[in-house]
């Protein structure tokens, strides 16, 4: 399963149900993915595929819904 957080343009922000317990969001783009951690701040995990103009705009979404991703995170991985 993996439950869409929210989307935003070409960007869609998402969780892997089966995954490791370290807070975190997938990002997919059409010409890639990425990974961001969300504590203690939002930081680039990993990333394929994405020029970094691209990886910046999607760390920003990040940053400006990392409230909004953490109530998805806490209310998917407590049930």
């Amino acid at each position: 399963m993996t439950p869409t957080v929210f989307r935003d343009g070409p960007f869609r922000f998402f969780f892997f149900s089966r995954e490791e317990s370290r807070m975190h969001v997938h990002v997919s783009h059409p010409d890639g993915e990425a990974k961001f951690w969300l504590k203690p701040d939002v930081e680039l995990a990993t990333q394929t595929g994405l020029a970094a103009h691209v990886v910046n705009e999607a760390k920003q979404l990040v940053e400006d819904h990392v409230q909004e991703i953490v109530d998805a995170w806490n209310r998917h991985f407590s049930s």
